[in-house]
C-alpha cells in the first residue's frame, strides 16, 4: 500500500478552504476550492481580445469593399445624364457618366430610358447606398428643391400631349375684290377640285377675252347670233357655263370666280389646261 503523500499549500488568511468529496470504490479525492476574493484569481486569457478584434477587422474590410464598389442609379422618367451627374457629384460630369455607360445608353446621350441602370463610377463624394443614401444625407431644402423640379417636369410632360391634341385654329383667307383676288380665289377652288391651271395662264386669257371686265359681253359673234352671247371675264356662253359649272361657286355666269373656274374646267376637259389656250376657244 503506497504511503500517503503530503501536499503543501501556501498559507494565506484570505483563502477559504473547502473539500469536495467524491466517493468511488472507497477512494476519497480532496480538491482545494479558492474563493472569488482570492488574490490568486486567474487572469483573463490573452486570446480573447484577439478573437474580438478579428471580426471587427473583417467587418472593416467588407465595409471598405462596399464603399469601393461603384454605385448604381435607376433612371426615372424625365431625368437626364446631366441632372444625374449633378445630383451625385460625379467627377467629370455627364461626359464621364456617359463614357462609363455608353454601351447601355447607346450613341445618343440625350436619350436615356426609364429603368436603365447606370453605374455612377468615381464620385467626388460617394453617396451611401445609391439614391436613397444621397437623399438621406441631402439637406431638407435640397430634397424639397429636387422634388419640386421633378414634379414640375412631370407636369410639363403630362401637359404636352394635351397642348398637341388641341387643333390649331385655321386662319380665314380673304381675297381682294379685284382681278388679282378673283384669280387667286379661283385657283383655290380649282385646287380643291383638281382642275389644272396657273395664275399666268388665267390672267393671259382674261386680258385677251375681256380686258379684265367681269361684265363684258359679246353681242356680235356667231354665238350671239345663235342667242348665246359670250359673257364675263373669260367669255363663256351659258350652255358651256352650265355644263362646266363648279359646285360651291355662284350660278351667275357674270360672277368673276364662277366664270373663271367654269372656263378653266372646260379648258381642262378640251385642251388639258387653261395654260394651253392662246386664242379663241
Amino acid at each position: 500500500m503506497p504511503a500517503q503523500g503530503k501536499h503543501r499549500r501556501s498559507q494565506s488568511t484570505s483563502l477559504r478552504r473547502g473539500l469536495v468529496a467524491v466517493t468511488a470504490g472507497g477512494a476519497v479525492l480532496a480538491l482545494p476550492v479558492i474563493g472569488a476574493t482570492s488574490a490568486f484569481a486567474a487572469p483573463a486569457p490573452a486570446a480573447v481580445p484577439q478573437q474580438a478584434v478579428a471580426p471587427a477587422s473583417v467587418s472593416a474590410q467588407v465595409n471598405s469593399a462596399v464603399q469601393a464598389a461603384p454605385a448604381q442609379h435607376s433612371v426615372a422618367a424625365g431625368e437626364t445624364l446631366s441632372k444625374i451627374a449633378r445630383e451625385y457629384s460625379v467627377s467629370g460630369g455627364w461626359e464621364k457618366l456617359y463614357e462609363g455607360n455608353r454601351k447601355i445608353v447607346g450613341e445618343n446621350p440625350d436619350l436615356i430610358h426609364p429603368g436603365t441602370k447606370l453605374t455612377l463610377g468615381t464620385k467626388s463624394e460617394a453617396p451611401s447606398g445609391g439614391k436613397e443614401g444621397k437623399a438621406a444625407k441631402a439637406s431638407p431644402s435640397a430634397v424639397r428643391g429636387a422634388e419640386a423640379d421633378r414634379a414640375d417636369r412631370s407636369e410639363r410632360i403630362n401637359a404636352a400631349p394635351v397642348a398637341k391634341a388641341a387643333p390649331a385654329a385655321e386662319k380665314a383667307v380673304t381675297y381682294t375684290n379685284d382681278l388679282d383676288g378673283w384669280i387667286k380665289e379661283s385657283l383655290a377652288v380649282m385646287a380643291e377640285q383638281g382642275i389644272p391651271g396657273t395664275y399666268e395662264g388665267i390672267h393671259r386669257n382674261i386680258m385677251r377675252e375681256s380686258s379684265g371686265n367681269p361684265a363684258a359681253i359679246n353681242n356680235w359673234d356667231s354665238n350671239a347670233v345663235k342667242g348665246t352671247p359670250s359673257k364675263g371675264l373669260l367669255q363663256v356662253i351659258d350652255p358651256t357655263f352650265q355644263a362646266y359649272h363648279v359646285p360651291g361657286t355662284s350660278t351667275d355666269s357674270y360672277d368673276p370666280v364662277a366664270n373663271i373656274t367654269a372656263a378653266c374646267n372646260y379648258a381642262a376637259d378640251r385642251y388639258g389646261s387653261i395654260d394651253n389656250v392662246f386664242g379663241a376657244y
